[in-house]
């Protein structure tokens, strides 16, 4: 029993590091954090006051949205006390028969907050309402109508906007959970999967990755999260891609690839973290968005291909198993990209005593241990 805690404990403090050490997470969130921000830029925040409500968590969002209406009805509401003790309408004044008040039926602090709500909130009760008897209530009544419109307007707008947000199109786009290295029309390349979990498709898509790794110059500095770009395509091109069912994109592994140096050996021992974006507009909403995934070294599989995931139904519909998404199938490939091509990006005959026994032919994806 011990040794099972023993072993959870150690599993969950390597989750742990793995997703500190990861840039982007598996579902497209950044793990960065900003120190040291001058005070000037942190200003710059507040004149951009719609983008940070819109990139505020929703309790914050809420308990600011709750304070300013409350504090509105209470501000006005004190308003509308002083006019009436003023004007000598409070019930501890005992006004007389036929006094006219400011505002009918207003005789304490309570009354006024109720009014108060109505007037910005357009209810309209009709029990309290506004006279020409002092033309300072009429003053406060129009005021608070502006400013009531003009915070309903901009609230109402920033739940609207977080509701509508692209960010929320993008979980119905998902990416395989691991990367495979294989052969493809006579070139190594490494794949992913992606697929549109929606009917609406998305248009105008553009799909490429970053590799980040850190990296010396020769001067001697270091680079800590150095981008070099990869180019991924489909068959059909890298633009423009018709996004009805999941696709196969891939990467050519030639010379001036970053993987070109890499091998079925020392793939685990690198220290990279792959990228891949995938933007695009939705055919709904004409609105652009931007999903993206990220694989380390041990999520990446050499010497594999992705399972079969459509096919042609009897009653002529074609269907997507995606129960096969992820799963993955052991194929011949070469240990080493130099093993396939030369400096030049000539094919070259693999090498002989190349141990096929390297490969596990297990058709299983392995269990994604980030915890994504």
């Amino acid at each position: 029993m011990f040794q099972n805690l023993r072993k959870h404990f150690a599993d969950h403090v390597a989750e742990r590091q793995t997703r500190r050490s990861r840039l982007v997470s598996k579902d497209g969130q950044c793990n960065i954090e900003l120190g040291h921000v001058e005070e000037k830029n942190r200003m710059a925040f507040l004149s951009d006051i719609w983008t940070t409500f819109l990139d505020m968590r929703w309790r914050y969002k809420m308990t600011i949205f709750n304070v300013v209406f409350l504090g509105s009805w209470f501000i006005f509401a004190v308003f509308y006390y002083v006019i009436a003790y003023v004007h000598g309408d409070l019930l501890e004044f005992d006004p007389p028969h036929n006094h006219t008040p400011c505002v009918f039926n207003v005789f304490g602090l309570t009354s006024a907050f109720l009014f108060s709500i109505e007037t910005q909130m357009t209810t309209g009760y009709g029990y309290r309402c506004v006279t020409s008897e002092c033309g300072i209530a009429v003053f406060v009544v129009v005021v608070q109508t502006i400013v009531g419109t003009f915070i309903n307007a901009f609230i109402g707008g920033i739940m609207v906007a977080k509701f509508a947000r692209p960010i929320k199109r993008t979980k119905t786009i998902t990416f395989s959970k691991t990367a495979v290295i294989g052969n493809h029309k006579g070139k190594l390349c490494l794949f992913i999967r992606v697929a549109n979990l929606r009917k609406s498709l998305l248009i105008k898509n553009y799909i490429y990755g970053k590799l980040l790794k850190t990296t010396m110059t020769p001067e001697g500095e270091t680079i800590v999260l150095d981008q070099v770009d990869i180019d991924f395509v489909v068959d059909a091109g890298k633009e423009n891609m018709f996004f009805i069912c999941p696709l196969t994109i891939f990467h050519i592994i030639d010379s001036s690839s970053p993987f070109f140096d890499m091998s079925i050996d020392t793939l685990a021992q690198q220290e990279f973290e792959l990228v891949v974006f995938l933007d695009g507009t939705m055919e709904s909403t004409s609105t652009c968005c931007q999903v993206r995934t990220s694989y380390l070294p041990k999520e990446i599989q050499w010497g594999y291909r992705f399972a079969p995931i459509a096919s042609k139904s009897k009653q002529g519909k074609y269907s997507v198993d995606f129960s096969n998404f992820n799963k993955t199938v052991a194929v011949p490939t070469p240990h080493c990209a130099f093993c396939f091509l030369d400096e030049k990006g000539h094919r070259e005959e693999p090498k002989k005593g190349y141990d096929n026994a390297a490969f596990q032919h297990s058709t299983e994806t392995p269990t994604d241990d980030t915890g994504m």
